[in-house]
């Protein structure tokens, strides 16, 4: 077909596009180009590390991943971080969705308790930053309280991301189609059954992208919890300004965190693509 020519899909005339374009936009060549920028990255950092002098020591890498002793296989620093990485992420994503929905249950409840509370929560939370909100909950909050600064953590960070969650799922819910409403309410639905039922199946399909952009965000601001001196796989890196035995094995360190976290990012971002695709509907 000639570039530039018109064509058909569902019955709507669409131009297609140059082959140029059709060119660029294929596997192949997106994946050569993704390559070239991933190596023109590496090798700038292997010459910027080559002119500070510095000596990449990637060999050590694995015994900071698992070594075995006198009492069998072991975990190494960077593995117990990365555990308490995933473990922390998972477990502040839960409760930020729980404390999600309430919120944003509230603030359409029309209730005027309800509404004032849940838009004092939001207003409060999405003006602080984070890094304030780690010192919050820790520093001030924690002994009152009388948590750890794990708890701390998992509290500040599902705190923080669930006002975007429950913003997320508001706007959704208002996206339902008003005959949604209409129809669960002439049948005689209740309110909870009518969003149980009718109303919350429809909007969750509509925030997949949102809630899990909000996952990725939540994996990378887990670092900042290092500041309370809790040790997630940042936290163990930066040990290497500290610690005798890991002088001089800094930057190979932080190389490797940036890989994980990438790989847990774009695996995530990859199964929100697949659930989106498995639910989309016509609209």
């Amino acid at each position: 077909m000639e570039p530039g020519r018109s064509i058909s899909f569902k019955g709507l005339p669409v131009r297609q596009p140059p082959a140029i374009n059709r060119f660029l936009s294929s596997t192949p060549v997106s994946l050569v180009i993704y390559c070239l920028i991933v190596y023109g990255i590496l090798y700038s950092s292997f010459k910027g590390a080559q002119a500070m002098g510095y000596n990449w020591q990637w060999y050590q890498i694995p015994k900071y991943i698992y070594s075995y002793t006198d009492n069998g296989f072991q975990f190494g620093e960077l593995m117990l971080g990365l555990w308490t990485t995933i473990t922390l992420s998972f477990t502040a994503f839960l409760l930020a969705l729980a404390i999600g929905f309430l919120v944003a249950f509230l603030r359409l409840s029309g209730l005027f308790i309800g509404t004032k509370i849940a838009i004092c929560f939001l207003e409060f939370v999405r003006n602080v930053p984070l890094l304030v909100l780690v010192y919050l909950f820790y520093y001030v909050l924690g002994p009152v309280f009388k948590y750890d600064r794990y708890t701390a953590s998992i509290l500040c960070l599902a705190v923080y991301h669930s006002a975007l969650i429950s913003e997320i799922l508001r706007a959704a819910i208002n996206a339902v189609a008003q005959g949604q409403w209409e129809a669960a309410k002439s049948i005689g639905m209740g309110y909870w059954k009518m969003h149980i039922f009718v109303i919350l199946p429809q909007a969750l399909k509509l925030v997949i992208p949102g809630i899990a952009n909000t996952f990725l965000a939540l994996v990378k601001d887990t670092p900042l919890i290092f500041v309370v001196g809790l040790l997630e796989i940042v936290g163990m890196l930066n040990l290497a300004k500290t610690n005798p035995k890991w002088l001089g094995f800094a930057m190979e360190g932080y190389v490797f965190a940036a890989i994980i976290f990438w790989i847990i990012c774009y695996a995530m971002s990859r199964y929100s693509q697949n659930l989106e695709l498995k639910y989309k509907t016509e609209r």
